[in-house]
């Protein structure tokens, strides 16, 4: 008989778990809210449960008795990944863990009571007086528990700061909001794997974004450009502190942070999860050999993950969807270029919305290169903006 597993999630990034456990022998279990997502056609039992019934999830799951529990990509999806693994016994960070590492605000603390390289934040409620607040602008405002760029706004005027706290207020579960010194430089995330409490570092990621106001992604790059020896191994000083001072000992992790042109680092915040936007599922096997994916479902399961390298170099990026123009983008590459497709996703019909977050793009592809010469190429014609390419 084979063992079951319980994935946490549905959507397209999950299906890449899903349909690694199956491969790997695994009985898949898959609960989420019922909207047509992929993985309630591959899942081997689908459950119409939305994410947050944690508790309903678990009194499911005692008579599935699982060995393992997992998730990828959702901070959602985090928490009833770890109540879950908690109640069961099965491996996991805990539910302190869990929190911290969801509450953009209780991160912010951990980060400071540790005097690690952290923005300057004020979590702000209704009753918080906004004209003073001791902050330097500009300022970021984004909700305390939601990711995926939902609820942010860059501010640069005190008179536009009470329409961005009511607007990154509308998509927090908590109704809370976080204000922050917006911090300058090239962001970047970090992968790591971690096993009883030893951090493995993976890769680091250039993000490319919609710029100012509101930083929804644009693309992704793996491994990235124009980073120096000396800022890597300051980062990989850094991660591990950030990771031990979470509480996070085992599974993914995902780690934002900038490095301004002095090569000072500044902390954005960190997941206990596989990065979304392809960049764990996908990106990071591409471009090191790694298979993120197969390692997060072995920790998971108590199996201590493998993570051997490929020797040789590998180039990999993510191009999402905003419009038609993209499309046509895409469409040319196909045409010129179509080896260096790797996937390309369900396209959704453009309808003309405003895409505020990542949830709201149509579609996405996924490329590779043997050089950065030939990736930067590949991003010209994918449309990104050349001033983001220099």
């Amino acid at each position: 008989m084979k063992p079951s597993i319980i994935i946490i999630g549905a959507n397209d990034f999950q299906n890449q778990l899903i349909l690694e456990a199956k491969a790997m022998g695994y009985t898949t279990h898959v609960f989420a809210w019922q909207c047509g997502d992929v993985g309630e056609r591959t899942a081997d039992y689908f459950y119409p449960i939305s994410i947050v019934e944690k508790e309903r999830i678990l009194e499911i799951a005692r008579a599935i008795r699982p060995v393992g529990v997992c998730s990828i990509a959702s901070d959602l999806a985090a928490i009833t990944v770890n109540f879950v693994a908690e109640g069961l016994g099965l491996v996991g960070n805990g539910m302190v863990s869990a929190y911290t590492a969801t509450n953009k605000h209780l991160m912010r603390l951990a980060f400071e009571k540790a005097g690690l390289p952290s923005c300057k934040s004020i979590l702000v409620t209704e009753d918080t007086d906004l004209n003073a607040l001791p902050l330097r602008y500009p300022l970021i405002v984004k909700p305390t528990d939601r990711s995926g760029s939902r609820g942010i706004r860059k501010v640069t005027d005190p008179a536009e700061l009470p329409e961005a706290v009511e607007f990154a207020r509308a998509p927090s579960f908590e109704k809370k909001v976080l204000v922050e010194e917006f911090a300058e430089g090239r962001e970047y995330s970090v992968e790591y794997l971690s096993w009883r409490g030893e951090h493995r570092f993976l890769a680091v990621t250039e993000k490319f974004t919609t710029g100012a106001p509101l930083f929804v992604e644009t693309g992704h790059l793996q491994p990235p450009r124009h980073m120096d020896e000396q800022t890597l191994t300051a980062i990989k000083d850094l991660v591990p502190k950030v990771l031990d001072c979470l509480g996070v000992k085992y599974g993914a992790s995902h780690t934002e942070l900038k490095v301004d042109t002095d090569g000072a680092i500044r902390l954005i915040e960190c997941g206990a999860r596989m990065g979304g936007d392809c960049i764990g599922s996908d990106l990071v096997r591409l471009s090191t050999g790694v298979d993120f994916v197969r390692a997060v479902i072995e920790a998971a399961c108590g199996i201590e993950p493998a993570c051997e390298k490929d020797p040789e170099t590998h180039i990999s990026a993510v191009r999402f969807l905003f419009g038609p123009d993209d499309l046509a983008a895409l469409e040319a590459i196909q045409r010129e270029n179509p080896d260096c497709l790797y996937r390309v996703s369900e396209i959704l019909p453009f309808d003309g919305r405003e895409i505020r977050d990542s949830s709201t793009r149509y579609g996405y592809y996924i490329m590779t290169a043997k050089t950065q010469d030939e990736m930067q190429a590949l991003l010209r014609m994918s449309g990104l903006a050349d001033e983001l390419l220099e």
